[in-house]
């Protein structure tokens, strides 16, 4: 008896920490309790002094509900005791109701809507069905039918309808992240052929480097400057070889063939507007003549042909505006288009909204920025903005269209 007792005692104990923790939430503790209130009056009301045991267990089956969130089923099992021998109908309700919205399964809920219907169908005491006519007891079916079933249903609903929240939330995170990876994939595309890029413009001067070098070796008289020239050489053929070891790596982990095309330059913009199949025009103000490094020219470029393709794919028929501007610190580039008139449909082509992740991620390893934004008309404004180097630095010994190797 010693270990019961105890065993009882720690269950009570875990019973009681359980129904006045403090982490639990204290609006369920009101709505418990807010339910035990219509409970004990339906007792009250239907038991008036003097009171037998009747009204006990049906006061009992009210006090139970207390507990319904932590043993659904053993409250519903307590409840029915008050139904079936009294007239405890509220609180057996709420258990069915309760058992209802876990996930236990589907038998023990339709058993839980029999049991509530029984016990509201059957008179107490059972030999006053005597007393009743078939059309009594045929509303009485229908009335504990209603009763029984009712707060089940209710119960399934509220519960679906959980798991239909919660399954929609984890879809949402589900698409957050697979738009997470999408645009990390475009970022590591954009990066793998900005990579390819530099590729060729590095190995373009690196083998000037080294023709230059081997022709000073064979025509120079002066053993330390031959000797030099060896050395350059030597570096310039390891710098082509790590390089094209990288391109390797690049094409191995699914970048794609290193373009052989020669890449498009400011001057290439007249021809890029004109197929565009956008009415744009084009205009070219500042230091037009002066030349600029080729990766600032190659990122307006690209930046202004992604812009050109979402007017195209967004606002056929637009107006469009492409700005450039060479400062002697900047070039500033901005394409404008005016809201769509309407006249023209849009061709619904697919769109990822990441194409100018890869525009953005040029411009921030050149030094810039890149804003896009609707404006108030309608219409929409990308700009980009690069940094360029002192002037007087372009004609420094050893530079090139390129930028000064570095």
């Amino acid at each position: 008896m010693g270990q019961v007792g105890a065993r009882a005692v720690r269950q009570l104990r875990r019973l009681a920490g359980w129904v006045w923790r403090p982490e639990r939430r204290w609006h369920a503790v009101a709505v418990d309790v807010l339910l035990v209130i219509p409970a004990t009056l339906d007792a009250l009301l239907n038991f008036p002094p003097p009171r037998d045991w009747h009204f006990w267990v049906s006061l009992g089956a009210a006090a139970v509900l207390l507990l319904r969130r932590r043993f659904p089923r053993t409250v519903l099992l307590l409840t029915l005791p008050g139904l079936y021998a009294g007239s405890a109908m509220i609180a057996s309700m709420v258990a069915a109701y309760t058992v209802s919205r876990t996930s236990r399964p589907n038998w023990q809920k339709a058993t839980a809507a029999l049991a509530v219907v029984i016990g509201s169908f059957i008179p107490w005491p059972v030999t006053d069905f005597a007393k009743e006519s078939a059309s009594d007891i045929t509303q009485h079916l229908i009335y504990a039918a209603v009763l029984g079933s009712g707060p089940v249903v209710l119960g399934l609903l509220a519960q679906t309808r959980l798991d239909l929240s919660a399954r929609i939330a984890e879809l949402a995170v589900l698409r957050d992240h697979e738009r997470a990876l999408y645009a990390k994939t475009v970022l590591a595309e954009e990066r793998a052929r900005i990579a390819r890029e530099m590729h060729d413009v590095v190995s373009h001067q690196a083998g000037l480097i080294a023709v230059q070098a081997g022709a000073l070796q064979v025509t120079t008289r002066d053993p330390q400057t031959r000797e030099t020239a060896a050395t350059l050489r030597g570096l310039a053929v390891a710098t082509l070889e790590e390089l094209r070891s990288m391109i390797l790596v690049l094409r191995a982990a699914g970048a794609g063939p290193t373009e052989l095309v020669p890449q498009p330059r400011l001057a290439d913009l007249a021809r890029l507007v004109a197929a565009a199949e956008v009415h744009a025009t084009l205009r070219i103000e500042g230091l037009a003549e002066r030349a600029l490094p080729e990766p600032v020219e190659r990122a307006a470029y690209r930046t202004v042909q992604e812009a050109l393709t979402n007017v195209r794919k967004h606002a056929p028929g637009a107006p469009t505006e492409v700005a450039v501007r060479i400062e002697p610190d900047c070039l500033r580039v901005s394409v404008r288009n005016e809201a769509p008139d309407g006249g023209e449909s849009a061709p619904g082509l697919p769109g990822g909204q990441h194409g100018l992740i890869g525009l953005r991620e040029r411009a921030t390893l050149l030094g810039g920025t890149i804003n896009a934004q609707a404006v108030a008309d309608g219409g929409f404004l990308v700009q980009l903005w690069l940094p360029l180097a002192d002037p007087a630095a372009d004609r420094l010994p050893g530079a090139t269209a390129g930028g000064v190797l570095g």
